[in-house]
């Protein structure tokens, strides 16, 4: 296959970069920073849509697969950064790769658990999906918006856009699907402690451990496979029973 992914240097994305690469996949990466095992590095700041569509416009197609991946964390006062990236840049980077996609091609958005309640917040996430990037900062404001819920509402967002495209990616022949992990050992974990509290360590604890970046990367890796061509619009959860488990105890389903 031929695929390309945004954020292949670290964390998930490395791992995804090299277990496609010791496939023997050919692999072009958009990112800041270079990636170990890429076949190609283009360097791209996702913030910028600009940047975005000229580094797309560099790179030849069709691609078989393209792994919209890249995002970056919450931390105290990156609110603004985080929708730039994980959302405006997500979106504007698969609307400028949608043209070099091959027939059957497949688009796999990483996603997060912590999108996992959109339809509880589908109003702020239709207000963002309209949203022109020059009123970033005024909505932002306007919502008392912080970093965490940028964050949260991106990956709504992210899950939301799957769910809603994949009926334009049938008739384009391609298909969609998202996958949603948690709490991930990798050297971003601690960001997510931070923002989220002690919710990550007790989902640890119950599940016995985070997941590692190889176990996610198994799963993003099929979906971006032929052998998954039946998986469309999906949002595939990837977190070691850890969600399982706490709707079991809002349900009370335990006795069962």
């Amino acid at each position: 296959m031929r695929v390309a992914i945004t954020g292949g240097a670290r964390g998930i994305g490395a791992a995804v970069v090299a277990r496609l690469n010791a496939a023997g996949h050919a692999v072009k990466a958009f990112d800041l920073a270079e990636p170990a095992d890429a076949e190609r590095w283009v360097e791209v700041d996702l913030a910028d849509p600009a940047l975005i569509t000229a580094a797309v416009a560099g790179v030849d197609g069709p691609f078989d697969a393209l792994i919209n991946n890249a995002g970056i964390p919450p931390r105290v006062g990156n609110a603004e950064a985080v929708l730039r990236v994980n959302w405006f840049g997500f979106r504007h980077m698969l609307n400028a790769m949608l043209p070099k996609l091959a027939p059957g091609a497949a688009s796999v958005n990483t996603a997060s658990r912590a999108g996992a309640y959109w339809a509880d917040h589908l109003d702020e996430v239709r207000a963002l999906h309209t949203l022109a990037l020059d009123d970033l900062l005024a909505f932002i404001a306007e919502r008392g918006i912080d970093a965490t819920r940028a964050y949260n509402l991106s990956k709504e967002a992210v899950i939301v856009m799957t769910l809603a495209r994949t009926e334009e990616m049938l008739t384009r022949g391609l298909r969609m699907n998202a996958g949603s992990p948690a709490a991930v050992e990798t050297e971003i974990l601690d960001d997510f402690v931070a923002a989220f509290g002690d919710r990550v360590h007790q989902n640890m604890a119950r599940a016995g451990r985070a997941g590692t970046a190889e176990e996610v990367a198994n799963v993003i890796t099929f979906l971006a496979s032929p052998e998954s061509h039946w998986i469309k619009g999906q949002d595939i959860t990837v977190d070691g029973g850890m969600s399982a488990l706490s709707v079991t105890e809002q349900l009370g389903l335990k006795q069962w």
